[in-house]
């Protein structure tokens, strides 16, 4: 009889032990295991539960879909309960299964019915013994079950110990069951008695359940899902666990079940489990074979709407189906339908209804997709192509061709795919081994690290160039820290097309590993240089600015300039023609390239790219010395690495986001952990240059020029900084006016400008002119002579077209202001300081705005913002313009560039401009003051 009704044991403690907490780890679990991922507030909520119950009785119902971990938080209530002295009676349903009337009951009761027990209980236990097992009709009626079962656990929860309940799948059990059990859990209270049961979601709320209280379990965020895969399952690469994560949504089951990609032979087919399937899709071999026809056509191509799909699956089984066929599968739960497009109730339910699929019907389902997609689509030939099984070297042709259409259309993954089945597909080895080198190439691209060393190792197995082979041993090591790629004063000439597309490509692999030496980083860019006819190649350009960012900055910037009709220009190249104009010292040309990729992954719908755009898009604003814009550009790229599992990109984003705290405040910049850093590291080779110099320019902002000069000295004297540090010329310079050293300072932007000679950027060389004019106020004290080369150089500096950059007028209209006051030009002075102001308030530097305050006063300024002995103008509000007073209004309420810019339909850098010109008409320095002036009458 136990073996028919699935008894499940009885769990009990005799002895009353001290209170756990669910949220701590369980006592007798091994030291590694990372216990309930993402489920404190649940766990805090059955701590509760459990209380009250001992009290006085509760009830709770715990939903969540399957593989939420119902049972396992289930599990963890029954532990906590018998820790405590509490009786545990549990009971489980069965799925898939019609388990016999009142099989549920029997479970719960057995070890009661089973147990020692009063003389009192006798009768009523021998009666509701004879109903649950030997089939006998209830004395009373079928009213007399349920009032029988609850004074039996009333009497069990009385006799000395608290009783939880514990039923599993409640909704799985027998009817009869289900009922009593509902009944039972509305009358708990008055009696220390605790009934939790678990069940999964419905459309709507089984009647018997209704008024309970309920526990709902939703999907883990994505910061708890990337936790849990790294707790149970470390080790996977990167992108593996991007997949797993998307894949997953959430679901504890799906997170530890799913198979991480692989590289297994054809045919394609969603991953799953036998876990996995039975959890997510336990009836799915019930179905009509048509609508099983259905279910895979829809997981092997998700992309098609239902009238596609149904035309493919009536292939398979050689029978018509309609909209009819659908009706079964959305009664199992399986998927919606939205009027165009099925859509599965989790995406790996996909996995789940094909999986142990047999790969000839497998095959059969791709050629039926084949058939009725579009000819020489991309969709069309991939699944054509997991059709066949021998070499067929027209279609891998074809796939080798129409790779560039999948990278054109933003799915570099499907270009991977595609080369490598044509690598399968061709009859010739130097075929196939192009198409490997080729899929390996674009692996490396994509971080796909196991994927890029499998295709490179079949790769070197063919017949390859020199380039080719020198690409492919190149590539064999990535990831796990293989030999350097060779020296390339050693690589011979490229002699034809693909060996020149295999030079390029060795350029971009070898770069990043020669930077840091001068003899190899000066072979690569003679190299490079040997190409003039690929001047303009975005590869080519991020490989030079890469090795040599000072070297040839000039040549990088006029090669980015070159390149024309950006909207042909595939995503990664603009995203590496950005990059170059970033390491070559043009922020401002590198934030545009980034927009532009941002807006082409967002218009194909790949979010998960976004993460590396808004990085780059947040180092150019810093770069720009725009504290505001980029501290939300890297508040942006945290969130949205956590969510996607890209730890590398959320760690060099808090870095940084610190960092542009530190510059907006002046407060310390607090040194990241040795895992974070590592971590940044694989987002941002040079983080830890950025890191350095923003950390001495923090100290510029809070003023403590004493430590900064030296800092900024060492760092711009470093080859490994030198780069980052050349964006930090101003601020050196302030660091020196300040310590008196600006002889010292003048000839090293002196031995800087030198050094550059014919490749300085232009944006350097008005770094440069700015940061004389600011040196400029120490020679102010000597006599006529230095007044008039101070004059000199400000004109000098001024003459340069600042309007797009703010963050070197800013410093220098206070270098002026200063320069003027202690001339005693107090009005001139305070119109000056003013503007620094202005300016230093757009980028968000509000460390500056006390400082320059002080210099207002010293000026003159009075503190309501007026002149002394100088009246003041009519009306604030008629010194702006309709709009520039909504601006100033919406600014003044605390709104930032970007949501001004929002509600008025401008960009973040005009409404940025509109306050630069705001603020010096209304005598303000700070958002803050903008409420005020408007409300005030007269201007400032």
């Amino acid at each position: 009889m136990n073996a028919q009704t699935r008894l499940s044991p009885l769990t009990a403690v005799e002895e009353a032990q001290p209170a756990l907490s669910l949220v701590a780890p369980r006592r007798g679990a091994l030291p590694d295991d990372p216990g309930l991922v993402g489920r404190d507030r649940e766990l805090r909520a059955l701590e509760e539960f459990l209380r009250e119950a001992r009290a006085h009785g509760a009830a709770r119902v715990l939903c969540g879909h399957p593989g939420a971990g119902k049972s396992a938080l289930l599990e963890a209530a029954v532990q906590a309960a018998a820790a405590t002295g509490m009786r545990v009676l549990r009971c489980t349903g069965i799925r898939g299964g019609y388990p016999p009337d009142l099989s549920g009951l029997l479970q719960i009761v057995w070890p009661v019915l089973t147990g020692p027990h009063g003389p009192d209980a006798a009768g009523p236990l021998d009666a509701l013994e004879r109903v649950l097992v030997d089939g006998a009709p209830a004395p009373g009626g079928t009213s007399w079950l349920p009032f029988a079962v609850l004074r039996v656990l009333e009497s069990v929860s009385r006799a000395g110990q608290p009783l939880l309940v514990a039923v599993d799948d409640w909704d799985a059990l027998d009817p009869p069951s289900r009922d009593v059990l509902a009944f039972v859990a509305r009358r708990a209270e008055g009696h220390p008695l605790a009934l939790l049961m678990t069940c999964r979601p419905h459309r709507t709320r089984p009647a018997s359940l209704a008024g309970l209280p309920g526990l709902p379990l939703g999907p883990l965020d994505p910061a708890a899902s990337a936790r849990l895969l790294a707790a149970r399952r470390p080790g996977l690469e990167a992108h593996a666990v991007r997949e797993l994560l998307a894949t997953a949504a959430g679901n504890p089951l799906a997170l530890l079940e799913l198979p991480a990609g692989s590289e297994d032979s054809p045919p394609c087919m969603p991953a799953s489990s036998d876990r996995l399937a039975s959890a997510l899709a336990p009836g799915t071999a019930h179905l009509p074979s048509g609508t099983r026809d259905l279910l895979l056509v829809a997981a092997l191509h998700p992309a098609g709407d239902l009238p596609l799909l149904l035309s493919a699956a009536s292939r398979i089984g050689g029978a018509e189906l309609d909209f009819t066929a659908l009706d079964p599968a959305e009664r199992a739960g399986l998927v919606t339908f939205d009027g165009m497009r099925l859509r599965f109730g989790h995406p790996a339910t996909a996995g789940a209804v094909v999986h142990g699929t047999d790969p000839r019907r497998c095959r059969a389902a791709h050629a039926a997709l084949a058939a009725v997609l579009a000819p020489g689509s991309v969709q069309m030939l991939w699944h054509r192509s997991q059709a066949v099984q021998e070499c067929d070297p027209e279609l891998a042709g074809r796939l080798e061709a129409v790779h560039a259409q999948a990278l054109e259309q933003c799915e570099p993954l499907m270009a991977v795919r595609l080369l490598r089945r044509a690598s399968d597909l061709h009859p010739l080895p130097a075929d196939r081994g192009r198409c490997a080198l080729r899929a390996a190439q674009l692996a490396h691209v994509l971080g796909l690290e196991r994927m890029t060393r499998t295709m490179a190792h079949r790769a070197l197995r063919q017949p390859l160039g020199p380039l080719g082979r020198l690409c492919a041993e190149a590539l064999t090591g990535t990831g796990n820290g293989g030999q350097p790629p060779a020296d390339p004063a050693a690589w011979p000439a490229p002699a034809g097309a693909a060996e020149q597309e295999n030079a390029l490509e060795l350029a971009r692999i070898t770069a990043p590993a020669v930077a840091g030496d001068d003899a190899r980083a000066e072979a690569l860019l003679a190299f490079l240089d040997a190409m003039p006819n690929l001047s303009d190649e975005p590869r080519l350009l991020h490989a030079m600015a890469t090795a040599g960012p000072v070297r040839r900055a000039a040549t990088v910037l006029a090669g980015v300039s070159a390149v024309r009709h950006l909207a042909d220009v595939p995503v990664r190249d603009l995203e590496r023609l950005g990059a170059a104009a970033l390491l070559a010292g043009d922020p401002l040309r590198a934030l545009d390239l980034y927009r532009q990729a941002e807006r082409r992954h967002r218009f194909h719908d790949r979010s998960d790219q976004l993460p590396r755009v808004l990085l780059r898009q947040g180092l150019a604003h810093l770069a720009m010395g725009d504290r505001g814009q980029s501290g939300h550009a890297f508040r942006r790229c945290a969130e949205r690495a956590e969510a996607y599992g890209q730890d590398h990109h959320a760690a060099a984003a808090r870095l940084l986001e610190d960092l542009v705290r530190g510059l907006r405040t002046g407060g310390t910049v607090r040194p990241g952990s040795a895992a974070d850093l590592e971590a940044a590291r694989r987002s941002v080779r040079s983080i830890d240059a950025v890191l350095a110099v923003g950390t001495a320019c923090a100290l510029v902002e809070a003023g403590e020029y004493g430590a900064a000069w030296p800092a900024l000295s060492s760092l711009l004297a470093d080859p490994r900084s030198h780069a980052a540090a050349l964006f930090a010329l101003v601020p050196f310079a302030e660091a020196a006016e300040a310590e008196n050293a600006s002889e010292e300072a003048l000839a090293t932007l002196d031995r800087i400008e030198a050094d550059l000679g014919a490749e300085c950027p232009p944006v350097v060389a008005v770094r440069l002119a700015v940061a004389r004019a600011v040196l400029a106020d120490d020679r102010d004290d000597q006599g006529d002579r230095g007044d008039q080369d101070t004059q000199a150089l400000s004109e000098r500096a001024f003459a340069e077209d600042l309007s797009r950059w703010p963050s070197l007028e800013a410093p220098l209209r206070l270098a002026q202001g200063r320069r003027l006051r202690r001339r005693r030009q107090f009005a001139d002075s305070r119109t000056a300081l003013r503007q620094a102001a202005a300016g230093y308030t757009m980028l968000g530097a509000e460390a500056r705005l006390a400082r320059i305050a002080g210099e207002l006063r010293a000026a003159g300024e009075r503190a309501d913002g007026g002149a002394p002995g100088l009246s003041r103008p009519a009306a604030a509000r008629d010194l702006l313009t309709p709009q520039e007073l909504r601006i100033a209004e919406l600014a003044g309420r605390g709104l930032s560039n970007r949501e001004v810019g929002e509600q008025l339909g401008l960009a973040p850098r005009t409404i940025g401009a509109y306050l630069y010109r705001i603020f010096p008409r209304l005598g303000v320095t700070a958002r803050a003051q903008l409420t005020e002036a408007l409300r005030d009458p007269q201007a400032a």
